[in-house]
């Protein structure tokens, strides 16, 4: 049994292929419950989000989960694999885990120490709990994750600063743009993405701030909160017009902004330049909209290039990250091997307890005659002669397991007490 960890990422591939690997939130539940269903997976969690789709698994059998794996990338993005593989990473074990919690510590996101994956992380791992993919290795493995990435936000400085992909987008465009007081902005989509970028978009000085969503009343909840305004999908070519930077991060799954959309929203401002910043996966913004007079497309590699950077000054911090994560990758070790121990254990205590039974019910007659204070006191006596029996080896079956003397001694006890 392994744990595996496949995917696409932001480094490993361009955007071209991220976005085709993407899974929008609603079709992610499914997609697990299908993972799960596959031969050589024993369970599954998916993470899906602007940097990367990621599938964690523990496989029944390396080679089968791996093709599994490879083939739902293959369906999902209608790649072959000769296209998907020189895009696709994989880490098994060890590099697995240590993978994972990199991931949740933010030293693999485009923005270093972002805080939104930790967030993002955690839900992938409650999606697969109600589908049924998580259960007892990854349930303790994404438990450690979430954990080492607490660590790294308070016991390091890799958070400080510009630390999530929307305030990270908004500082890109205030940059190319010189500032951002007194513009007018868009803010396409107000979902949690959204919402950092709104938040930012005012602590930036901003002048006037519209939120256009597909749902007017999630739309007109942002905007009065940052004390703008909202408007429909419906009038966003209207938005434009009257636009210096619109920055997309919608769920649509296909291009909202197409050329001719754009172009006709320019037409009748030719000596005013409209910057367009996408980072949505799938992309919002239509790959034919680069190039269009008078308008600059930015996405997330620009924002990945631009991100680089703060990478660098922030070495130090990551340094001291990559020692909590190693920390607690060996931490994390000599739990699994432990768990791996806990059903012998639970055997041993349950064979123990079944002969304990049977010697009260084979002197039930005589223990009858007792009251019940004395009844009790016999219950309670072999109860303990059994548990203080079994307390030394239980402990050291946990303590060995993974160890070849662990092995030996957990084959010997399988073997003398009959434990299938």
């Amino acid at each position: 049994m392994s744990i595996l960890v496949i995917g696409v990422n932001h480094r490993s591939g361009p955007l071209s292929v991220l976005e085709r690997v993407a899974l929008a939130g609603d079709s992610v539940p499914k997609a697990v419950a299908q993972l799960a269903a596959r031969d050589n997976v024993r369970e599954v969690v998916l993470v899906s989000t602007c940097n990367r789709t990621e599938v964690y698994a523990v496989a029944e059998k390396f080679h089968g989960a791996y093709a599994d794996i490879r083939d739902f990338f293959c369906e999902i993005g209608d790649l072959s694999p000769d296209d998907l593989y020189p895009h696709l990473y994989s880490h098994h074990d060890d590099a697995a885990v240590n993978h994972l919690f990199e991931v949740a510590a933010g030293l693999d996101s485009a923005v270093v120490g972002e805080t939104e994956i930790l967030g993002q992380v955690r839900h992938a791992w409650e999606i697969a709990q109600r589908e049924g993919g998580a259960r007892t290795t990854m349930n303790l493995l994404f438990r450690h994750a979430i954990g080492v990435g607490k660590r790294a936000r308070t016991e390091t400085g890799i958070a400080r600063g510009t630390a999530s992909v929307s305030h990270a987008a908004v500082e890109m465009a205030s940059e190319r743009l010189g500032g951002l007081e007194g513009r007018r902005v868009a803010v396409v989509g107000a979902g949690a993405m959204g919402e950092g970028i709104a938040v930012a978009l005012r602590r930036s000085g901003t002048g006037e701030v519209v939120v256009v969503n597909r749902t007017p009343e999630r739309g007109d909840a942002l905007a009065k909160r940052i004390e703008g305004r909202a408007t429909g999908l419906d009038q966003l070519e209207a938005v434009l017009g009257d636009t210096d930077v619109a920055i997309t991060c919608t769920g649509a799954g296909a291009p909202l902004l197409s050329r001719d959309v754009v172009a006709a929203a320019v037409a009748g401002r030719p000596e005013r330049p409209l910057l367009l910043v996408d980072i949505a996966v799938p992309r919002d913004v239509a790959a034919d909209v680069q190039g269009t007079p008078g308008v600059v497309v930015l996405d997330l590699d620009d924002l990945s290039a631009w991100a680089e950077r703060g990478r660098e000054q922030r070495q130090s911090e990551v340094d001291r990250v990559r020692a909590i994560v190693d920390h607690e990758v060996e931490r994390f070790a000599l739990e699994a091997t432990a768990l791996q121990a806990a059903p012998l254990v639970a055997g041993l205590r349950a064979r123990a307890e079944q002969i304990r039974q049977a010697e009260m019910s084979r002197h039930a007659k005589h223990i009858g005659q007792y009251d019940d204070a004395t009844r009790e006191l016999i219950e309670t006596i072999t109860r303990g002669v059994v548990a203080k029996l079994l307390h030394e080896p239980s402990v050291r079956l946990r303590d060995q397991a993974g160890s070849p003397r662990g092995e030996r001694n957990a084959a010997a006890v399988a073997d003398l007490f009959d434990i299938g």
